[in-house]
């Protein structure tokens, strides 16, 4: 009997583990932001309110930063294969959880669910990756990676808008099951186990406070406004959870010399800053998101899958850029890109301080269009910066925390700007409606004012105090951009050799 093994099986095999893999990782980046324009039909199905539709994009996120430090660990304990396939299938009962949520907990618990379990979808998906391709073609799976992950990101508002508008909000995650089914059957028929020798040993302390610190943090600033902030005993649980697991945390990296977070690669300027300047780059990607399409819909009468579609020029010009941006040559001083990016997002965003409920739909696809562009360049450019002087021997503990710096960026920026959207928009309202009254200016011309009148020119004002605040948070991400401008002056130029 022969043993021989048929070349075109092992190619069928090796393409249809990286079209798995990179489906994988397309399925868990659209999924956060695929409610995006779907939020209105949400909010309305399970009386959430207002403050509540962050949580729809935070849950989802935390859920996946929380998890995903521990992907190596739990690959090597119980095999690469098993955990892969465990996720999937978590992430398809969380699919499922979500169709059947009648409550706005219910639906959060869902995301939570969701997110935790493509934590470790991402980094696996990757690792296939290096594994199916030869080291030759490894230069490429970066890119091709991050293509695939930005291009989720930016499909999802699209994709929502039109399924939510036309087939109801629960068929978003209709949309999911048959895909994790297929990567699902593929990775069972495909994939071989992989499983380490010795199980590799994990910081589960470090984790674990760090985990609590950013997750108290992340409830204090998601729940701090309806609690009331430290009126409520809730408020101080949170915050007493955050200070005592990052003071833990801080005092577990004094005292031990190795921990879940190597610290160490913050000794590389170049890492340090670029780190810090793609929490900013998170900070700016999603929340922009999360007050556009509301802000189209609510706001400006826009139907959901309008809106949706509204953000696909930002999508195209974000993909675009990052494209051509990996594709230049490396002898171009990698920091001119940095600052081409930085000032092409900072130009779309003082674009946004010009929107208004006259504008027309040019306004929101020219500001997207230029943002995209901006964070398109930004994405290759910064982790050229982080990693081209970087020891290799830290590259891989260096690839975790600079992608999670994406990640808190995104998942704090959801909660500040939501926090400073209902302030400014309470602030703003009492400053327009304090002339408001049955005997005033209008009521001299038109007569007396009735309750209804007065009701409907109440919502008007409200209309009002909203674009203004929405504008206000365009204007607080565009001075976040800003502040972090300067650190491109301190980045040393990258080794063009590799």
């Amino acid at each position: 009997m022969s043993t021989l093994v048929n070349p075109s099986r092992v190619v069928w095999r090796h393409r249809a583990l990286i079209a798995a893999g990179l489906l994988a990782t397309f399925m868990q980046a659209y999924n956060i932001s695929l409610p995006n324009a779907a939020v209105l039909h949400v909010q309305g199905a399970l009386s959430m309110t207002d403050d509540e539709i962050g949580w729809v994009f935070s849950s989802y996120i935390v859920g996946g930063a929380i998890v995903m430090p521990m992907t190596h660990w739990l690959a090597g304990r119980f095999g690469r294969k098993r955990v892969f396939q465990a996720s999937l299938a978590i992430f398809a009962a969380a699919l499922g959880l979500a169709t059947l949520a009648t409550t706005p907990l219910q639906f959060v618990f869902a995301r939570i669910l969701q997110g935790a379990a493509s934590g470790t979808l991402a980094p696996l998906s990757m690792a296939i990756l290096l594994d199916e391709l030869p080291p030759l073609r490894h230069g490429h799976i970066g890119p091709v990676w991050s293509v695939t992950a930005m291009l989720g990101i930016v499909c999802g508002p699209a994709m929502g808008g039109w399924l939510s508008e036309f087939h109801g909000w629960r068929s978003l995650s209709y949309l999911s099951l048959p895909i994790a089914g297929a990567i699902f059957l593929t990775m069972a028929v495909c994939l071989k186990e992989k499983k380490a020798e010795k199980s590799p040993p994990f910081d589960f302390f470090g984790f674990a406070t760090f985990s609590i610190g950013i997750a108290g943090l992340q409830m204090m600033l998601d729940r701090g406004e309806r609690m009331e902030w430290f009126a409520s005993t809730e408020t101080w649980v949170e915050a007493t959870a955050a200070v005592l697991g990052f003071y833990l945390y801080a005092v577990h990296v004094f005292t031990r010399k190795d921990h879940f977070l190597n610290t160490a690669v913050l000794r590389d300027r170049n890492f340090s800053l670029s780190t810090v300047m793609f929490f900013v780059f998170g900070f700016v990607l999603l929340p922009t998101l999360a007050l556009t399409s509301p802000m189209l819909e609510e706001l400006l009468g826009y139907p959901a899958d309008t809106a949706g579609y509204l953000t696909i020029p930002r999508g195209a010009a974000l993909v675009a850029l990052l494209i051509l941006t990996w594709r230049l040559p490396s002898r171009i001083d990698n920091r001119l890109f940095i600052v081409a990016g930085m000032a092409l997002v900072i130009y779309g965003n003082w674009r946004m301080l010009g929107y208004s409920p006259l504008m027309d739909a040019w306004a929101v696809v020219a500001a997207g269009a230029l943002q995209g562009a901006g964070l398109g360049i930004l994405l290759p450019a910064l982790s050229r910066a982080a990693f081209s002087t970087l020891d290799p021997t830290f590259r891989s503990s260096g690839t975790v925390l600079f992608n999670l710096s994406r990640l808190y960026g995104s998942t704090l920026g959801i909660a500040i700007v939501q926090i400073y959207f209902y302030n400014n928009t309470q602030s703003m309202h009492l400053a327009l409606a304090k002339n408001l009254r049955p005997y005033g200016a209008v009521a001299h011309a038109t007569g007396h004012l009735a309750g209804m009148q007065l009701a409907l020119m109440n919502e008007l004002v409200t209309g009002q105090a909203a674009i203004i605040a929405v504008i206000d948070q365009f204007k607080l991400l565009m001075i976040a951009m800003l502040m972090v401008s300067p650190l491109v002056l301190f980045l040393r130029k990258p080794r063009t050799s590799h």
